[in-house]
């Protein structure tokens, strides 16, 4: 998670993950904490980190990963992984993974995931875009990874925030491979 607005998505998404996976790695920027307490209320202490105040429930399986140490599993080639997303992912942090810059154990994982073929997520959320943002969304896209903007969809009419949101979670988790109930495929009834 980046210092983009969208921790929504993030929460949501990390919530669904921590149901269905073994072991969920988390990288958090500085920004990421400050925005998580901007948006959403919630205080994200790295020292004592426990999911229960951000997601309303304790997952022993998130693990809160430190964002200067680069001796942590998804920082090696050699550590196989189900995919990495970023979400939200600031233009800036787009920036430096589309031009081999890991400054930080995100964008060093990124461009791990990239090196090897192995699925990557970018989350991006701000906008208008400017032309530069656009080349390095192409050159991410052209390097492999996906790019997924945090678009809401209303067609399955959202009652909250909380579902706009999840037509986001739905499609990443979707792209990454893992079966959801969040929403239905479209026009899935007219199929059976």
């Amino acid at each position: 998670m980046t210092g983009a607005s969208g921790a929504i998505y993030a929460q949501r998404l990390l919530r669904h993950l921590a149901e269905g996976f073994e072991e969920v790695f988390l990288m958090l920027s500085a920004q990421a904490v400050d925005v998580a307490m901007t948006e959403l209320g919630c205080v994200l202490n790295r020292k004592e980190f426990d999911t229960e105040s951000w997601l309303g429930k304790r997952f022993e399986n998130v693990k809160l990963l430190d964002e200067k140490n680069f001796y942590t599993p998804p920082a090696s080639g050699s550590f196989r992984h189900d995919g990495m997303v970023i979400c939200p992912c600031s233009m800036g942090t787009a920036g430096r993974i589309a031009h081999g810059i890991s400054n930080d154990l995100i964008t060093r994982s990124a461009d791990v995931c990239l090196k090897e073929g192995r699925k990557l997520i970018v989350v991006p959320r701000e906008m208008p875009w400017n032309v530069i943002h656009l080349r390095n969304l192409t050159a991410l896209a052209e390097a492999g990874a996906t790019i997924l903007p945090a678009c809401p969809a209303w067609y399955h009419n959202p009652k909250s925030l909380e579902d706009l949101a999840d037509t986001v979670v739905s499609r990443i988790l979707q792209n990454l491979g893992v079966e959801q109930d969040l929403m239905k495929e479209w026009m899935a009834e007219e199929k059976n």
